[in-house]
């Protein structure tokens, strides 16, 4: 049965460890499915554009990502040129390989695991990533700009990191002061700000 699960936050140990692949047997097995259903639910009901398997305490190699367009809407056009940020419809990743391609981009970033904050985190503009799909089916996916980002973001979560571990410690900020003083600004002109 498809449910909205609790989301964990950071200080449980699940989001500090790596996380164990999956057979393909089990991707197809009743319970991986309604797994995944649940976690599109969820990432769904949060709002958010990813999700892996240990924000919701499963210890396992599995991510869901889709960045709908409304959540895009949201930014200027100035945003979403700046981010590279089209929609990306709902799909699965199991057991991935990341290969990251030259040139980073920073932005500000957020996690579901760590609610009510942001930070600035580097990221790889482009990346490559080989993976299972939830037929167990070997897919490659080639992503750039937002999409590259969500990727990254989720696979870290896969391998015990978080976006802490890399962001821009100077830039870490609550929620709120991030919409009212820095959200529209580009990203050059807070880097400066903050690094003074």
């Amino acid at each position: 049965m498809t449910q909205v699960l609790p989301i964990i936050e950071t200080g449980e140990a699940v989001l500090r460890s790596t996380a164990r692949e999956l057979t393909p047997a089990e991707i197809l097995s009743p319970e991986i499915q309604e797994l995944i259903a649940s976690m599109f639910a969820t990432m769904r009901a949060a709002p958010g554009v990813g999700l892996a398997a240990p924000q919701i305490g499963s210890s396992l190699q599995l991510a869901v990502i889709e960045d709908r367009h409304e959540y895009i809407e949201k930014a200027t056009p100035g945003q979403i040129a700046e981010r590279l940020r089209t929609p990306v419809p709902p799909h699965v990743i199991i057991n991935p390989r990341l290969t990251l391609e030259p040139g980073d981009v920073e932005f500000f970033e957020g996690c579901l695991s760590l609610p009510g904050f942001t930070a600035i985190v580097p990221r790889a503009l482009s990346v490559s990533v080989e993976c299972l799909n939830e037929r167990a089916e070997p897919v490659k996916i080639q992503a750039r700009g937002w999409y590259a980002r969500i990727l990254q973001h989720e696979i870290d979560h896969l391998r015990g990191a978080l976006y802490i571990d890399r962001m821009r410690s100077r830039s870490f900020m609550g929620r709120e002061n991030y919409e009212r003083i820095w959200k529209d600004m580009p990203i050059a002109q807070v880097k400066r700000l903050l690094s003074e």
